[in-house]
């Protein structure tokens, strides 16, 4: 957390998110990570000349998509720019960005803190382009060498307004940005993978002024959790060369996430330096009513939409409205189970607790969890039955679920004999029984130790092999023990 008596950070962010489309930006190379090197390369990614290039739809989709999400206005006439610059990354000398028209205007996104307080972050735009190739550093002793899979992916960066004032609040934002992009599957969110990237400008100004300082930009942050390192960190660097009345200079930073520290890369570049001009290749595109209305009618239901309607509707609350959310692929899990049952309370303890707990201990996804949604609904309506009890489902059927999911909840407890005993004589002679064998406990219990019953109902339920009712056995013991 931040703490300064004379000054406060500003901090506006600019998030790259790579698109989850098939092939580039701007040609028919496949996208894909992993791949070696230079293997997904043609002559218009490598910008070869006489080389021309064309429109991907479905990163448009994708860009029209994630500014519906963020409520923004979508930009009906859209051209291209070039950004000139030198790296080595760069095989054109360029890049195809968006200056003029970005396809989304102005939108929001909520965030919420810590503490559990929201905050609205207001965005500045979210415009297209396509991506650099990638520089190898550890391959080679004396050289850096170049891929350029990577070059010419479809990018879409998300610009905001300078409205955080802390590093949590940059944290929130930026998973709240994974959760959306996740959830309209545009973008994997994989920051370790480079697929979602962040820069943070920085700036400080004197409590209670409203004129900006100077900005610095820290670039090549890998996690949420390094930018709002690198976030602290600035903040605390540039507050002790305010004291020390020294000139912050507007640069581009680099952060160590090692040493938690960032150093200068370079001197911050003005909008001139880039040279834009207008894309000459490309022709303008248009984006119509229809288009927008044919992408709406495709997008998925939101986090916020489904936390809402798990909080509020089905009466979850919000601590299991706020798991449930986490992914688009739990939610929709849990949504299917209650296709089948109107125990959505049991509904969502299963997806939570067993379902999660196989998909984190296999290290593996939701999606390629063996059991069907309605087989676990069939689960939660026998324990609601009184078929078996929560332990028996849980230990015996479940288990027996994960190695032959195929087979009917029904079918294991009757091959298995798991069906909890309802026979009153029998349930009343173990109770007499354990009773029985333990007088000084039921002289205990008869005193005030009423704490006892657990131990009662666990020696019936032993004799009973675990097939003693639970809710008989407690209403038979507390009459006997009257």
């Amino acid at each position: 957390m931040l703490k300064n008596d004379k000054y406060e950070v500003i901090v506006g962010l600019e998030i790259h998110s790579q698109l989850l489309t098939k092939s580039k930006a701007f040609c028919s190379d496949k996208v894909a990570f992993g791949e070696p090197a230079n293997t997904l390369v043609s002559p218009i990614s490598l910008g070869h000349p006489g080389t021309l290039p064309v429109h991907n739809k479905e990163a448009v989709n994708m860009a029209i998509m994630l500014g519906l999400a963020c409520d923004c206005d979508i930009t009906k006439y859209n051209t291209y720019d070039r950004k000139n610059y030198f790296y080595a990354d760069l095989p054109k000398g360029y890049q195809i960005t968006q200056l003029g028209t970005p396809i989304c205007l102005n939108g929001k996104v909520e965030i919420t803190l810590a503490d559990g307080h929201t905050k609205v972050i207001n965005l500045t735009r979210i415009h297209m382009e396509e991506d650099t190739g990638k520089g190898l550093h550890d391959l080679d002793v004396e050289n850096t060498l170049m891929d350029y899979n990577r070059a010419g992916t479809p990018l879409v960066e998300i610009v905001t307004e300078p409205d955080f004032r802390s590093g949590d609040e940059a944290y929130a934002f930026l998973s709240e940005i994974r959760k959306l992009v996740r959830y309209l599957g545009v973008c994997d969110g994989n920051m370790e993978e480079g697929s979602l990237r962040c820069d943070a400008n920085v700036s400080i100004r004197a409590i209670g002024t409203t004129a900006f300082g100077t900005k610095v930009e820290v670039k090549n942050m890998n996690s949420m959790t390094n930018v709002k390192k690198a976030i602290e960190y600035e903040f605390e660097r540039q507050c002790k060369m305010a004291d020390a009345g020294e000139e912050i200079h507007s640069e581009t930073r680099n952060f160590d996430a090692l040493k938690g520290t960032t150093f200068s890369m370079r001197s911050k570049e003005l909008v001139n330096d880039y040279r834009f001009f207008p894309e000459p290749d490309l022709p303008p595109l248009v984006v119509s009513e229809e288009w927008i209305a044919h992408v709406k009618l495709a997008m998925p239901a939101l986090p916020k939409e489904l936390y809402n309607k798990f909080n509020t509707e089905m009466g979850l609350g919000e601590y299991d409205a706020s798991i449930l959310t986490e992914s688009r692929e739990i939610a929709e899990y849990f949504l299917a189970i209650c296709e089948h049952t109107q125990n959505y309370k049991a509904a969502a303890n299963w997806t939570m607790g067993a379902v999660k707990n196989w998909v984190n201990s296999n290290a593996s996804h939701i999606l390629v969890f063996p059991i069907s949604a309605a087989t676990i609904a069939e689960l939660i309506s026998s324990i609601d039955s009184g078929v078996i009890n929560f332990s028996i489902a849980e230990q015996k059927v479940f288990s027996a679920l994960l190695i032959n999911p195929s087979q009917k909840v029904s079918e294991i407890i009757a091959d298995q004999n798991l069906a909890l005993m309802d026979d009153d004589e029998a349930l009343q002679a173990w109770v007499n029984e354990v009773l029985a064998e333990l007088p000084d406990k039921v002289a205990e219990y008869r005193s005030g130790k009423t704490n006892l019953m657990g131990l009662f109902i666990g020696q019936v339920k032993k004799k009973s092999s675990g097939k003693a009712d639970p809710k008989k056995t407690n209403e038979l013991l507390t009459k006997a023990l009257v």
